[in-house]
């Protein structure tokens, strides 16, 4: 059997129109997808996104497509469908290097991501370090060496979002008027990460959350913003295809039961019934 999992993301710190086109920076956190390939009869309950993946992988290793029909796919993943979270891209970057392992390979990440573009847009959870990404072409990838100390309350939505559908909308206009804003967030984000600054790094996210308010609004920002101030943690940040919102904080110098506290007091969990305690993590398929 061979095995690989990948982590699903909290939205993004960044995305939007980034020196010269609309790029992302993921935000991966510790919940994974995780995929096994085995000999045997494919299932039934495997998504279609992975059986397309397991071919592209056997086309890239010159191994006969006839084979992928004694080739089972397995996965167990709880990540939420839907919301922004990267659930697609964890699916398929670990069946992807799960089927590469299978034939006694390896991909490195440069391919993972190559691969990955040809069939969706893709997060940059698939990257070990915090990546600047063109998530549908993959030309760009300017990577981050410093893993930020976050803890996140992820703010779970019941709204729904096909990524697929959101891509396929004319935002260019959008993209273009938040242009200065996002310029202004990539050149905080860079800060952040060369002066490992936790608060220039929640400066950055809140922007670039803020400019996406105009392409896809999140219920309650506003009160949202108000909580970050209020409480004095670092920022927020959301999926900008998607309906999460994450709240970003250091556990050992915030607290947060009173986060959860002021969240129900100003009927925030009204729109985000369900919390998720958890930490960005590196990225990367294990």
């Amino acid at each position: 059997m061979a095995e690989a999992s990948c982590p699903a993301s909290c939205g993004e710190l960044l995305q939007g129109w980034i020196l010269g086109g609309e790029k992302l920076v993921s935000c991966p956190i510790n919940w994974f997808s995780h995929v096994s390939v085995t000999a045997g009869q494919p299932g039934k309950n495997e998504r279609p996104l992975m059986r397309q993946m397991l071919l592209s992988v056997l086309e890239h290793l010159g191994v006969p497509a006839e084979a992928a029909g004694g080739l089972r796919i397995e996965f167990d993943s709880s990540i939420p469908l839907a919301k922004g979270m990267a659930s697609s891209t964890a699916d398929i970057a670990a069946t992807a290097q799960a089927t590469a392992r299978h034939f006694g390979t390896h991909l490195g990440e440069a391919m993972l991501a190559s691969l990955c573009v040809q069939l969706e847009p893709t997060d940059s959870t698939l990257f070990r370090q915090l990546t600047l990404f063109d998530h549908q072409t993959a030309t760009t990838q300017i990577a981050g060496d410093w893993l930020p100390p976050l803890d996140i309350l992820l703010l779970e939505s019941p709204q729904t979002l096909n990524t697929a559908d959101y891509h396929r909308r004319d935002r260019r206009q959008a993209l273009w008027d938040n242009a200065a804003t996002l310029a202004q967030a990539w050149a905080l984000f860079s800060q952040a990460m060369q002066n490992q600054d936790c608060h220039q790094l929640g400066e950055a996210t809140t922007l670039s959350a803020r400019a996406s308010q105009t392409l896809l609004p999140k219920p309650r920002f506003d009160k949202l913003q108000g909580i970050v101030e209020q409480s004095g943690i670092y920022g927020l940040n959301v999926a900008h295809s998607g309906s999460v919102v994450g709240l970003l904080f250091d556990a050992d110098r915030h607290d947060s039961e009173r986060l959860l506290w002021l969240l129900q007091q100003q009927g925030i969990c009204e729109s985000y019934p369900r919390q998720h305690r958890l930490r960005l993590i590196a990225g990367g398929v294990r």
